[in-house]
């Protein structure tokens, strides 16, 4: 039997709840389907642990993760921790040693979820958003001068190389051909002036690769407009860094909440652990009430086998979500309901 190796990294606020919630249907699906799924947890990479020894993982964390098959990560981010500390400290760290360049984000609207956008029907909005996930915008290039003094200024410098786009333009371009030969490239090149120009002669160059997609390119602003105003009209969406870290979440919102949204950090030649985490973040406000969604973790676990090379057990899942909300009232807060996070996940464990 298949016996794949997992991290769990639960990290902070509601990663704890989620995290045990999407393990639950792993281990229902995996004995159903006949593979196996063993797990090391690293219950202490997270914002305590850097307040308590300044790291949010050990100095040997990388090396730790390198032999598993698939990394599954809770949420990063406590208010006590700032943000750029506790980020990269450790989930940007685990994308880029492990070259987790493609950021693949899955949006749809489920039938029996009310989105708050009146054109985002059900059955009709399916968006993936192809992002960039390592270079660009999110680059270590800048610094800070004269802190504390009148002239104090930051410099932050975009990153855009011919190899780091046209690798992921080629993955969505690759994506579109699979779904429904359309695509969508995220630019700014009308403002600015040196990196969106460059990321729109590569987009074009590499399109000819894959005559069989249609494809056209949107400013940023634009786009964002029409993610609200025409949700039904996007397929696959490829963008940088920074843009696609932002599309991906106004698209979740427009499916009705981006509690139920997924993300995989993808390494496309395997030569690395991929990892897959679900978009919400630590979300303090709720956390430690038992209140929050689990979906968005538990789709984060049907894309991590998919990607390990079961699709039919990723299937059942995505399936299993489908129907729970289709034919139940049973939902959590986030989705107007009163259930909490153990009951959701027990009625899609009944399902499953």
């Amino acid at each position: 039997m298949t016996n794949h190796r997992i991290a769990l990294i639960p990290g902070d606020g509601i990663g704890t709840e989620v995290l045990p919630a999407a393990r639950q249907v792993l281990d229902v699906v995996s004995r159903r389907h006949g593979f196996g799924l063993s797990y090391t947890s690293y219950d202490d990479w997270s914002c305590e642990r850097y307040l308590r020894e300044g790291a949010m993982m050990p100095a040997d964390g990388i090396d730790r993760l390198r032999d598993k098959d698939a990394i599954l990560l809770g949420a990063v981010g406590h208010p006590g921790v700032p943000d750029h500390v506790s980020l990269w400290g450790l989930l940007i760290p685990i994308r880029r040693a492990f070259r987790q360049y493609v950021s693949l984000r899955p949006v749809r609207v489920f039938e029996g979820v009310c989105s708050p956008v009146r054109g985002a029907r059900a059955g009709e909005v399916d968006v993936v958003v192809v992002r960039e996930n390592v270079e660009g915008e999110y680059s270590e290039a800048g610094g800070r001068l004269n802190r504390g003094f009148p002239e104090e200024m930051a410099v932050q410098e975009a990153v855009f190389t011919r190899t780091g786009v046209t690798r992921v333009v080629d993955f969505a371009f690759a994506l579109a051909a699979r779904r429904g030969g359309r695509l969508t490239s995220a630019t700014k090149s009308n403002g600015i002036v040196h990196t969106m120009p460059f990321w729109d002669e590569l987009v074009a160059e590499r399109a000819a690769r894959f005559p069989q997609v249609a494809w056209d390119q949107e400013h940023i602003d634009a786009l964002a407009a029409k993610f609200v105003l025409e949700p039904a009209r996007f397929d696959v969406v490829v963008a940088s860094n920074l843009f696609g870290d932002i599309l991906s979440d106004l698209a979740a919102a427009v499916a009705g909440s981006v509690g139920i949204a997924p993300a995989a950090n993808l390494n496309p030649e395997r030569e690395f652990p991929s990892m897959f985490e679900p978009v919400h973040g630590s979300a303090p406000d709720i956390a430690g009430r038992g209140i929050a969604n689990p979906l968005g973790a538990i789709w984060s676990a049907a894309m991590m086998l998919d990607h390990l090379g079961h699709p039919a057990a990723a299937e059942h899942i995505t399936d299993a979500m489908a129907s729970l909300l289709a034919r139940t009232d049973v939902r959590t807060h986030d989705l107007g309901g009163t259930a909490t996070t153990a009951e959701f996940t027990d009625r899609l464990l009944r399902l499953l």
